[in-house]
């Protein structure tokens, strides 16, 4: 831009910087902090837009959109641990939110187990009673320190298995199929809980854990290599899948790994034509399903018609 008075140009978006650079495409003048590098010279900000416009976006194998950074893994590691903050400040906050099925509290306040039938003076609890919630908010809950050596544990190795599949898998499925995986995975395991055994509270991001340790299998099977280098963190995660079912939910680690499988074979083996609507509705039909049990569960634990 020509001022007509001194002979001086100015960037064509900052008119009070001068610039003696011009972009090499529409040959205006730009400033230093609108130069954009470019193989010959530089490109303004809108001449790098356009040219981005017929470029096709960088996707993984699976149809998601390539991260480098574990971003969702991060954020569900670090939503456990919140969690986790909160449970030491209140403890009590756990039986609110645990994967119960059917339960009572009386008029003391005291937590007793329940058939899902009513009982006058004390008031019903739990997923069968309304509180679906509890299908998620489990999840994000571990064991007190003061439940023994286990419960430190219980949150150190659940985060541990987090971050070591959830970073692959986010790298291959991408944030929104992985994060996808993860949910269903959880709600997965707790639907397994009530299904087996409703009056049981529960709690733990194993059913997630195992349903992402499902999908890393299915996966490095459809890619025919194994992103984490080797078997041996397969055979050590069976390890701890066995030891860890005699004193936590075994039946919510296996809907975890159940329902994570199923999801990672819609997303793997979505034919690549119609991909992201395949697996879409894959995932839409695997939570259907969920929900189809959670409420025939409901009816019969309640008598509802």
């Amino acid at each position: 831009m020509d001022t007509g008075q001194t002979g001086t140009t100015t960037c064509y978006r900052h008119p009070k910087r001068e610039s003696y650079v011009r972009c090499t495409r529409c040959d205006r003048f730009i400033c230093p902090d609108c130069m954009r590098e470019a193989s010959v010279g530089h490109h303004c900000p809108e001449c790098v837009r356009e040219g981005n416009r017929g470029v096709r976006e960088a996707r993984t194998a699976f149809g998601g959109r390539l991260t480098a950074v574990p971003a969702v893994t991060s954020a569900l590691i670090a939503l456990n641990l919140l969690a986790y903050l909160v449970e030491l400040a209140r403890p009590g906050v756990v039986a609110r939110l645990d994967a119960l099925g059917t339960g009572l509290v009386g008029p003391d306040g005291g937590q007793y187990v329940g058939t899902g039938a009513p009982y006058p003076g004390f008031e019903a609890v739990g997923i069968a009673h309304g509180e679906w919630y509890r299908l998620v908010t489990s999840a994000f809950l571990h064991a007190l320190p003061t439940e023994g050596l286990f419960g430190i544990t219980h949150i150190l190795f659940n985060m541990s298995w987090l971050w070591l599949f959830g970073r692959v898998a986010e790298e291959q499925l991408g944030r929104v199929r992985f994060l996808a995986l993860y949910l269903l995975s959880a709600v997965g395991g707790s639907v397994a809980v009530y299904l087996i055994s409703p009056d049981r509270p529960t709690i733990g991001a194993s059913g997630a854990v195992f349903g992402l340790a499902a999908g890393w299998f299915v996966l490095s099977r459809r890619l025919r290599r194994d992103p984490l280098g080797g078997g041996r963190i397969l055979v050590s995660f069976l390890v701890w899948m066995a030891v860890s079912a005699r004193v936590t939910s075994w039946q919510g680690h296996l809907g975890g790994l159940l329902t994570g499988g199923a999801v990672a074979l819609v997303l793997a083996y979505a034919p690549r034509a119609r991909r992201a609507a395949v697996q879409a509705a894959g995932c839409g039909l695997v939570l259907l399903v969920l929900v189809v049990l959670v409420v025939l569960k409901t009816r019969q634990l309640t008598g509802a018609a």
